[in-house]
């Protein structure tokens, strides 16, 4: 089995474009039927892959959220102890209130910052994989047509052969 959709795609125009051409005909041909329907079907069990591939990139995301929290709680957890012991020395109170507020403020930015860039990652991975599912879903509909048309079929419901909805071609008929 092919690896991506792209490849089973390639595959699919291939084998379209390598077929032979029916007899006494220039625009028609003849394909194999269940390998061209096989790798249609390939191509669909390939989108929940990718889908998956989402999913997984949304877990990371979830991930990176929660480490920089982590952190964030522990710089801040780090500096409410380091501002404890230092209230505790009378001479130093307002110093001690001042590098806690800072060190919570750095805290805070760098928390928003992984934030921003998880954020940014997960987004740009997911335009990725919607454009590529996009790319893969055009193919699809392109090759369909092209085969469609190599096949003489005019559009979905034309054509008969008991194949659940799928418009099937009929070599035997073009040979009439």
């Amino acid at each position: 089995m092919a690896s991506g959709v792209e490849e089973l795609l390639d595959m699919l125009f291939e084998m379209i474009d390598e077929a032979k051409n029916a007899p006494l005909s220039s625009d028609k041909c003849v394909i194999e039927r269940d390998r061209a329907l096989d790798l249609i079907d390939d191509v669909r069990s390939q989108f929940p892959v990718e889908l998956t591939e989402a999913r997984k990139m949304m877990a990371s995301r979830a991930e990176l959220e929660l480490e920089a929290k982590q952190k964030a709680e522990a710089i801040l957890k780090t500096a409410k102890d380091q501002a404890r012991q230092m209230l505790a020395e009378d001479s130093i109170v307002t110093q001690a209130r001042q590098r806690a507020n800072e060190m919570m403020q750095q805290a805070e930015e760098r928390s928003r910052e992984l934030k921003r860039s998880a954020n940014e990652y997960c987004e740009d991975a997911l335009r990725r994989t919607e454009e590529a599912v996009a790319e893969a879903y055009d193919e699809i509909k392109k090759s369909r047509s092209r085969f469609r048309a190599a096949a003489g079929v005019s559009g979905p419901s034309a054509g008969t052969g008991g194949g659940g909805g799928r418009t099937m071609y009929d070599a035997a008929a073009d040979e009439d």
